[in-house]
């Protein structure tokens, strides 16, 4: 049985229905849980900038509440539960359920809630939708791709030097101290105004400018350079075309490149 065919259960079967069905209640809730993501996201980055409150705490454990909801329905419409669960994204919202249950004990690693990110567009039903839905989508979805993956890298790098430096650092006091930081390591610019005053600091700067310097240029790469379509040849195989092209430019292969009657 595949992930999309529909399970035993009358309960199942309708979250099922909600997770992958084509009707607009479906629609409507996979869109929610978009704006839900994006909503806990902004939250938790506003609230590494203030002194936690009673109310935060009480935001945290309902939040918890509707991601740990979200969590076991997905475990549930799942063909094999366990694969499910050893997933990267799946991995990365119990550790954001976790911590927002836990604040007594993670305070500093709460902040890995920000992983909660990286569910953002990666729901093929999701991207399904917006090409169906949004033109403007299917001819910027590369671009909106790379753009996404760039902002979760850098701000999962900012949250590990969070993490890491909040405590030990006098000089990250929050998550933008943090993030102007990462930002000024991945650009190679170095102010100098904010350094890494321990080994432990210093062995993680190192690892940034080493290995998240080349990833950081290839992201930014791959969102300005010019916007070409994925069409394989038949002949020789090349995939990547322009948006007009009427000749495959590796061996002049004819190709009917579809589009949607529309000049780019």
């Amino acid at each position: 049985m595949s992930e999309t065919t529909a399970p035993d259960g009358s309960l199942r079967r309708r979250l099922h229905a909600l997770y992958y069905g084509n009707d607009v209640t479906a629609q409507r809730f996979r869109y929610a849980l978009l704006g839900f993501d994006i909503v806990t996201i902004i939250f938790f980055i506003a609230s590494s900038l203030v002194e936690p409150a009673l109310w935060f705490y009480a935001l945290d454990y309902f939040i918890a509440a509707v991601l740990l909801a979200d969590y076991v329905a997905r475990m549930l419409v799942a063909n094999s539960a366990w694969r499910s669960a050893l997933r990267f994204t799946s991995i990365a919202d119990a550790l954001v359920i976790l911590s927002l249950l836990m604040p007594a004990f993670t305070d500093n690693l709460g902040f890995l809630r920000v992983a909660r990110m990286l569910r953002l567009m990666r729901s093929y039903h999701l991207l399904r939708e917006l090409r169906r839905d949004w033109l403007w989508f299917r001819r910027n979805e590369e671009v909106i791709q790379s753009g996404i993956n760039l902002f979760v890298f850098v701000f999962v790098i900012t949250a590990i030097v969070y993490v890491v430096e909040g405590s030990r650092n006098p000089a990250i006091n929050n998550y933008f101290d943090a993030l102007y930081f990462t930002v000024t390591t991945l650009t190679t610019t170095g102010f100098g105004d904010i350094t890494m005053q321990d080994t432990v600091g210093r062995v993680l700067a190192v690892v940034i400018m080493v290995v998240g310097v080349g990833l950081f240029l290839r992201l930014v790469q791959s969102i300005f350079r010019p916007v070409k379509v994925n069409f394989p040849c038949p002949d020789c195989g090349l995939q990547r075309h322009e948006p007009d092209a009427v000749h495959c430019k590796h061996c002049g292969r004819v190709l009917n490149i579809p589009s949607d009657g529309e000049a780019f």
